[in-house]
């Protein structure tokens, strides 16, 4: 690379190697490596490993939570169908890989805990919306979450026709 770096950069390269070879790729130096510069510019941006730590899964809960919440609010759609279709229809591959991460790391763990509040919180806004009475959200709400990092934890991949039939059912089944 001939340009320099940013903190930003050193970001993006760590959630990709995360997503594809674990929180154990998450090291200065295999990552100078496939940005092809000198792990000087990544001590240049984040004072030591835990710091970079921090950031990535700063980002992540941006991405994976902050994000998609908007984009579901920008979609114009009904918030739940379009939540459970982006959910349900994205890469779980980062999902996957902090959480088991989470298993090793307070601050992961950390982390996965604050992103399942803000997941959780906002599919309960959104059946209450639908006019559910307080208990019967959270209740609701806590079973589609559930059903999703089920999804998520199995990689097992499902035809596109088939996940909409599933998204569709689930949809029935926490508005019933």
């Amino acid at each position: 690379m001939t340009e320099q770096l940013s903190a930003d950069d050193w970001i993006k390269e760590g959630l990709k190697a995360l997503a594809k070879s674990g929180f154990t790729a998450l090291k200065a130096d295999p990552l100078a490596r496939a940005m092809g510069v000198s792990r000087g510019s990544f001590y240049w941006h984040f004072a030591d490993l835990g710091a970079f730590h921090g950031a990535v899964l700063k980002r992540w809960r941006e991405i994976a939570a902050e994000q998609i919440i908007a984009d579901v609010e920008a979609a114009g759609d009904e918030p739940l169908k379009a939540l459970l279709r982006s959910s349900f229809g994205a890469r779980l591959d980062l999902e996957r890989a902090v959480r088991n991460w989470a298993a090793f790391d307070a601050g992961a763990q950390g982390a996965v805990r604050a992103i399942d509040r803000r997941r959780l919180d906002y599919i309960e806004e959104q059946l209450a919306l639908r006019g559910l009475d307080r208990a019967t959200a959270q209740a609701r709400a806590q079973i589609l979450y559930w059903t999703f990092l089920g999804f998520a934890l199995s990689a097992a991949p499902v035809p596109a026709a088939r996940l909409q039939g599933m998204i569709d059912e689930i949809l029935r089944m926490v508005s019933a």
